[in-house]
């Protein structure tokens, strides 16, 4: 030990001083064997902080309900800290090059799916400024819906919203109508929620609006757009199965009645039809041109930036036009509402768009593409695609998906880039998308109608329910393996 046997005249060095070098003892390591390309780092102490750094992250993350800390922070700083000791490294062995265009590739990706995910994010927050999303709900309150049809409806229209509005967007619209409704019924509110969860992630997982991991498996150019639908069916089932358990222990009757009258802004149906034609434009960009599909999107972001002028230019003309009528009407209720009219504006919608799960994603991004740079997702591949078959490789990732959140899962796995076919690339994104219904922390949709709902849903009341959703879970897989056989052995 060198704390025992250097010369009596020289100073003697601690344990603690030796673990405090054990760092730059390592950084002297690599030279010894970093010559050319990447420097294998999956074995020594600079690996094993970074994977520390990160499950430490992550574990903030989970605990975002508990602590209140926004889940953007900890993956931020966890991927800084990464790529410094990837830089720090790379740069004493003579090869920063390497290590920069390594971190230029990976922010690259996260760039085209953020544009992307921006502008729909937009669309969605102008359509909800023009109050469509409200008169939906006005609709349905309505219409005095015993709590057994809220369930189904609201769950239905969840599947059936989301692979266009994508999960969190309609989970948390469902959410309000159900919260709304049946005020100060736990029990009935906890239930639903759990079924529009389940029917928001199952719905988003056929298409490649519908789910953060569907779009990056389509921006990948690993499937195509219509390739997406051949999971309809699976999502269909994984939908119904838990909805038709948990819909026999609802009582029939009818909450109080809730009257809300809501009127249409102006141009709102003319968004939506602007919404469906960028996302036309982005498919026809990806699918003919051969160009990223965030082309059209941005694309599409110009046709809402001039339709957004039209309606400001347009604005004193149509207030005058609806003042005349309704002072001839003598509606005096409706003149002083246009007093409050504020003007559209493009940029405001940009600004309300969802910034923390952006920011999310750039830190889960870059912490997992920085870990697979370092060499663990090669290892990561091995263990799974290797050594297991791919099949059980895809379920159990589904599973785990629900405990680490489906993003960092699809990124590691579309980094790993195993050779499947494109039946299990689609089982992934099924297993994926729906995973994350098993607990409520599991997806987006889940954590956000948590805190809509704060009190009526939570982790123990979603966890009561998680077998019944495992037997959708299960039944979803039995249905894509016998149903798409064929795509399973195609190249």
């Amino acid at each position: 030990m060198l704390t025992q046997d250097c010369d009596p005249g020289q100073p003697r060095f601690s344990r603690r001083w030796l673990f405090l070098l054990a760092p730059l003892l390592f950084f002297y390591s690599v030279s010894t064997f970093a010559v050319t390309g990447e420097i294998d780092l999956t074995t020594s102490f600079i690996g094993f902080f970074a994977v520390a750094i990160f499950v430490l992250a992550y574990a903030l993350v989970m605990a975002e309900e508990k602590i209140h800390m926004r889940k953007s922070k900890p993956v931020l700083i966890a991927a800084g800290i990464i790529w410094s000791l990837i830089g720090w490294v790379y740069v004493q062995n003579g090869m920063s090059e390497t290590s920069e265009y390594a971190f230029r590739m990976t922010l690259l990706e996260f760039t085209e799916l953020m544009l992307f995910l921006l502008v729909a994010m937009t669309y969605i927050n102008a359509m909800e400024e023009r109050r469509v999303f409200d008169a939906l709900r006005s609709w349905m309150l309505r219409k005095g819906f015993n709590y057994r049809t809220l369930f189904w409806l609201t769950g239905g229209l969840a599947f059936i919203l989301s692979p266009i509005a994508d999960n969190l967007t309609t989970a948390l619209l469902m959410c309000a109508v159900i919260t709304k409704v049946a005020e100060g019924d736990k029990r009935f509110i906890n239930l639903a929620c759990i079924n529009i969860v389940v029917a928001a992630n199952a719905g988003g997982a056929f298409s490649p609006f519908g789910d953060i991991t569907t779009l990056m498996v389509w921006q990948a150019g690993i499937l195509q757009f219509q390739e997406f639908f051949t999971l309809f069916l699976p999502s269909l089932v994984n939908f119904l199965i838990p909805a038709m358990i948990m819909s026999l222990f609802i009582k029939d009757q009818k909450p109080g009645s809730v009257y809300e009258d809501v009127q249409l802004k102006r141009g709102a149906r003319r968004i939506i039809v602007l919404f469906l034609l960028t996302i036309l434009t982005a498919v026809i960009c990806h699918t003919f041109l051969h160009l990223p599909p965030v082309l059209g999107m941005m694309t599409g972001l110009g046709y809402l930036q001039f339709f957004g002028f039209y309606l400001r230019k347009s604005l004193p003309r149509s207030l005058e036009r609806k003042r005349e009528r309704y002072s001839r009407r003598g509606d005096n209720k409706k003149l002083a509402q246009l007093g409050s009219v504020v003007p559209f504006d493009v940029f405001n919608r940009v600004a309300r768009a969802e910034w923390d799960t952006l920011l999310f994603f750039y830190g889960v991004v870059m912490c997992v593409g920085g870990l697979g740079f370092m060499g663990y997702l090669s290892l990561l591949s091995d263990a799974l695609y290797t050594n297991w078959d791919a099949t059980w490789a895809n379920i159990v990732l589904g599973v785990v998906s629900a405990v680490v959140d489906n993003i960092p899962v699809m990124f590691a796995v579309l980094t790993m880039q195993p050779e499947m076919s494109d039946g299990q690339w689609l089982l992934i994104t099924l297993t994926a998308g729906v995973g994350g219904s098993l607990l409520s922390i599991g997806s987006a949709a889940g954590v956000a109608v948590m805190g809509q709902a704060r009190g009526s849903y939570t982790f123990m009341g979603h966890l009561r329910w998680t077998p019944v959703i495992l037997l959708g879970y299960i039944a979803s897989i039995a249905v894509h393996l016998w149903l798409n056989a064929g795509s399973f052995t195609a190249s």
